[in-house]
């Protein structure tokens, strides 16, 4: 018989499919592994609704799960919105060796534009402050494009969500 400890581990093996520097498990979309009658349930809440690794992942998972010797059922839940609060912060560092910059933890209250155009904001880099806000948009809807003024590298910054 599988034990969820197993089962995270296995889960903690598969990749982000767009960002293969972070599992799953360390992106937070998983949120939880129960067992049951001999069956793996996983409830997974994906970053965004139109996410297209859906699929992919779910595929994954049921994968990893079945290489264990049991059957699973992924579910996806959508009444509960992933936030980058559950990002890991083994994720986190993950994310900034790889040269993204990880979100700053969320505050009380709506995120406004002003904010994300501010400094504050750490080159993955050198480190540094010293950023400003080249595009709100970067190449998904929970990344923006920022420019580091001390080492001149561009480099993705995560949005807080």
């Amino acid at each position: 018989m599988v034990t969820a400890h197993e089962v995270w581990e296995a889960l903690a093996e598969i990749p982000d499919p767009e960002i293969p520097v972070i599992s799953l498990v360390d992106l937070g979309v998983i949120k939880n592994v129960t067992i049951a009658d001999g069956r793996v349930r996983i409830d997974f809440t994906p970053t965004f609704m139109g996410c297209p690794a859906l699929e992919t992942m779910q595929r994954e998972m049921l994968a990893k799960v079945e290489g264990l010797g049991a059957e699973a059922d992924v579910r996806v839940i959508l009444d509960d919105s992933w936030s980058t609060d559950r990002i890991s912060p083994e994720g986190r560092k993950k994310l900034r060796l790889a040269g993204f910059a990880p979100p700053p933890p969320r505050t009380a209250g709506k995120l406004e534009l002003v904010q994300l155009q501010g400094n504050g904001f750490r080159c993955p880099y050198c480190s540094s402050t010293d950023t400003k806000l080249d595009n709100l948009f970067g190449p998904t809807p929970c990344r923006s494009i920022r420019y580091c003024n001390a080492c001149r590298q561009p480099f993705e910054q995560f949005k807080t969500i």
